[in-house]
């Protein structure tokens, strides 16, 4: 027997690591594909906020009334009022709607929430509470939040909805309402609807 054959053969460089290493880098990259179909089907994945949940309502009649209105919409969107608006600003409980109403027909935005809305909430929606606008709690929302103009509102699921800020951008200017630019500035402070001053009611 030669040296040659004494020597141990000498083996051949092993492939296990390369195809394990192809095999690691092919799921890496075949999950990072896959993720966001997933994300999609379980319903994980965001779509971008749009307002195609905005309802819209076609209201006609914008009489003065001193009684009590059965509005169709909760909250309303529009229709007759009291000859009163209420005062821009956030209101710690709930208002006549009569009176908000007429606000509506000013243009002005009415943001309402559930009572129990948590503090941090509350204030971020006072924030985001336009120099035209009222804010109020209510009972019996369809949502946590519910944002309304003349004749427009959404309902929102909460402070840090997304289309919030979409919903003012494209309409707290007030061109839904019939006396767009009137504000609610000089109504009355009172929540109840009381006039605290001469001349309101226009």
């Amino acid at each position: 027997m030669t040296d040659t054959q004494l020597e141990p053969a000498r083996r051949r460089p092993s492939r296990l690591p390369l195809v394990l290493s192809c095999v690691v880098s092919g799921l890496v990259l075949g999950g990072a594909l896959l993720a966001p179909v997933i994300a999609r089907v379980a319903g994980y994945e965001r779509a971008p906020a749009d307002l195609s949940a905005v309802q819209t309502h076609d209201i006609t009649d914008r009489s003065h009334t001193e009684g009590d209105v059965d509005y169709p919409h909760v909250p309303p969107a529009g229709g007759a009022h009291a000859p009163t608006w209420l005062a821009c600003g956030v209101y710690d409980v709930p208002v006549r709607e009569e009176n908000a109403v007429h606000d509506l027909e000013h243009g002005t935005v009415w943001i309402t929430h559930e009572p129990d809305l948590p503090e941090q909430e509350h204030t971020r929606l006072a924030e985001l509470l336009p120099e035209n606008g009222i804010m109020s709690p209510r009972e019996d929302l369809p949502g946590p939040v519910v944002v309304t103009v003349w004749g427009a509102q959404l309902v929102l699921d909460g402070a840090d909805d997304e289309r919030l800020a979409l919903f003012l951008d494209e309409y707290g200017d007030g061109h839904t309402a019939p006396e767009r630019g009137a504000s609610c500035h000089g109504g009355t402070p009172d929540p109840s609807g009381g006039v605290s001053a001469p001349g309101l009611g226009a």
